[in-house]
């Protein structure tokens, strides 16, 4: 196991989300990146409930989504310009006309949800977790022995 393993990082990221009529609606999601757990970012949407609505993403999906659309199923990912720059938020809390943005759409048996995410502000995020566990080396930084035995006390 290497020491990165045990290292944390998480962001606070202003969000928008999209709905029908192209409304707005500003919110606030935190990312959460573990090298204990190398392929996933955790991102918890704060919607005005008391607990916040957690997804796990796969990284390589969001820093494609930066580049070109991917993803199928529940979670597709795109890179394109803000759809209302002067109602958005970024991380400082503005966004200049002709921003890029990530798409992340979710779907899910109780709905559906587009979001757009400062594209800039993502890849920074996941620069610093490429710092923790390099692309590529993800399996390095896992315990097959412990995730296993963990499994079968589940079982």
């Amino acid at each position: 196991m290497n020491r990165s393993s045990s290292t944390t990082i998480s962001a606070e990221l202003g969000l928008r989300l999209v709905v029908p009529q192209q409304t707005i609606v500003p919110l606030v999601a935190s990312m959460y990146y573990s090298g204990s757990d190398p392929y996933a970012v955790r991102m918890a949407f704060h919607v005005g409930t008391d607990e916040p609505v957690e997804w796990i993403f796969a990284r390589d999906l969001l820093a494609a989504g930066i580049e070109s659309r991917h993803g199928e199923g529940d979670v597709r990912v795109w890179p394109s310009s803000a759809s209302c720059p002067e109602s958005g938020l970024d991380l400082t809390g503005s966004a200049q006309p002709g921003d890029k943005v990530l798409n992340i759409e979710l779907s899910s048996p109780f709905g559906q949800a587009h979001f757009e995410a400062p594209a800039q502000a993502m890849a920074a995020f996941l620069r610093r977790t490429y710092q923790i566990v390099p692309a590529g080396q993800e399996s390095r930084y896992i315990d097959i022995e412990a995730e296993l035995n963990d499994l079968l006390r589940k079982a």
